[in-house]
């Protein structure tokens, strides 16, 4: 039995810490993406002095994640999803009000937070492009689309207890994300990848290679044991 249709929610808080809720900062999508895209990257140092062959890529550091998805406006009645939708612009302006608006106080637009089933997503709008596309005689829109895209963070203090990238003989906690691998995490907490097993057995994982989203992992202190 599926369960009840959520709508893609958008809250804007006026901290980065997500502690204040913004009066009237609240968008919820009558018409749901159809999909949404998630874009990683991974910086790496070529620098390399003259004269030399080729040396191994380093690690620099993982921007941040970003997130792309359009939303469709829709009150021609065509679409059963938009059939309590009576203006597109008044919609539209409640997208841009929530994603855009300046705060006066702290001299930037609100911090978004994004969810939507299994997404659950963290960030601030960069970009938005609205397409008009069918209008009324008198030239009023009631169908356009919103292009939009979202650049993710970690609130600072728990990135600091996260990252703590100075300190690998600290115990670290991770939360898993889709396409995490033990490996690959080991890389980033201990600096290589060979702890991966001792990680596995420290959290009495018995297949490594099934991580499953939103499970947390503990990563132990870089000792001699772990060698």
């Amino acid at each position: 039995m599926e369960g009840a249709l959520q709508k893609l929610k958008i809250v804007a808080y006026s901290d980065p810490e997500f502690n204040n809720k913004v009066d009237d900062g609240e968008f919820s999508a009558l018409i749901n993406p159809e999909t949404y895209t998630f874009k990683y990257k991974i910086e790496l140092e070529e620098q390399q002095a003259p004269g030399t062959s080729a040396a191994a890529l380093k690690f620099n550091k993982i921007a941040p994640q970003e997130l792309e998805f359009d939303f469709v406006f829709d009150s021609t009645g065509a679409l059963p999803e938009s059939g309590s939708l009576n203006d597109v612009v008044d919609e539209i302006e409640l997208l841009k009000k929530v994603t855009l608006d300046y705060d006066g106080d702290t001299h930037k637009p609100n911090y978004l937070r994004i969810s939507w089933g299994t997404l659950l997503f963290k960030g601030c709008l960069t970009d938005m492009a609205i397409t008009f596309k069918l209008f009324k005689p008198d030239g009023s829109p009631i169908r356009a689309l919103a292009k939009t895209k979202f650049k993710g963070f970690v609130e600072d203090q728990l990135r600091v207890a996260q990252e703590n990238a100075q300190s690998p003989d600290l115990t670290h906690v991770r939360t898993i994300k889709e396409g995490d691998t033990l490996p690959y995490l080991s890389y980033l907490i201990y600096g290589d990848s060979k702890y991966y097993l001792k990680v596995a057995e420290a959290n009495q994982l018995l297949n490594f290679r099934q991580l499953e989203a939103g499970q947390k992992i503990v990563f132990p202190p870089l000792n001699k044991s772990m060698n």
